[in-house]
């Protein structure tokens, strides 16, 4: 297996990259999943059509990296059904993710997608880059944070604006899971008990799902 890549935490003194690194850390790490975002279409197990991007191409690259923080499963998916991954930076932890390289197109679209916006407009990241943060809306996913650097550029992904603890937890459903555990499966940097510990041990998870129960959903990807 290959080493994570290291994020660097000085925040990126360019506000105009041209390519960023979107780091996913649910269910974009799989790039079937990934792919309904750029090129359009319904992944597996999803119950929505997404557009896709103004450019579909598939990202420069794909790397694992570790970001600081931890994850939790809240609010209610109409799309898988059960809790969404949310990422609270601000939280004790680590988190597994993979990094795509993307424009600073794609990655608004993506986010428009995910803030069930229509795509086609850039987004102003310098507040996200020059501070951290960016409070787009007070949806889930409205909120971007800036992890830091990798290569010399911004490694970037979004969140909900509440904490960790401000908001009720919600189980994550097997569909989700699954894309989750097999997109970081396939980053080829952890095992897979690595990762059905991890998300096994996630608020929302925890007590729902059991590592047993997550690498069954996975038997023959390992």
């Amino acid at each position: 297996m290959k080493a994570p890549r290291g994020i660097g935490l000085t925040l990126p003194a360019d506000r105009h990259p041209r390519w960023v690194w979107y780091a996913s850390y649910a269910s974009n790490t799989h790039l079937e999943r990934l792919a309904a975002y750029l090129r359009g279409g319904c992944p597996p197990g999803a119950a929505r059509e997404y557009p896709g991007c103004r450019d579909p191409a598939m990202p420069a690259r794909s790397v694992p990296v570790e970001l600081t923080g931890a994850m939790y499963f809240a609010t209610e998916s109409p799309v898988w059904g059960g809790g969404r991954a949310f990422y609270d930076p601000a939280a004790s932890g680590w988190v597994p993710a993979r990094a795509h390289l993307v424009t600073t197109g794609q990655f608004a679209d993506i986010a428009a997608q995910e803030m069930c916006r229509a795509p086609g407009a850039d987004l102003d990241l310098a507040e996200a880059l020059t501070r951290g943060r960016a409070v787009l809306g007070a949806g889930r996913y409205e909120t971007l944070v800036c992890a830091g650097r990798l290569d010399g550029l911004p490694v970037l992904t979004f969140t909900a604006p509440w904490g960790m603890d401000d908001v009720p937890w919600v189980p994550p459903s097997a569909a989700y899971v699954r894309f989750l555990a097999a997109g970081l499966l396939s980053a080829g940097a952890w095992d897979l008990e690595t990762i059905a510990a991890h998300i096994a041990a996630c608020p929302g998870a925890a007590g729902h799902w059991s590592v047993p129960g997550v690498t069954g959903l996975l038997a023959g990807e390992a």
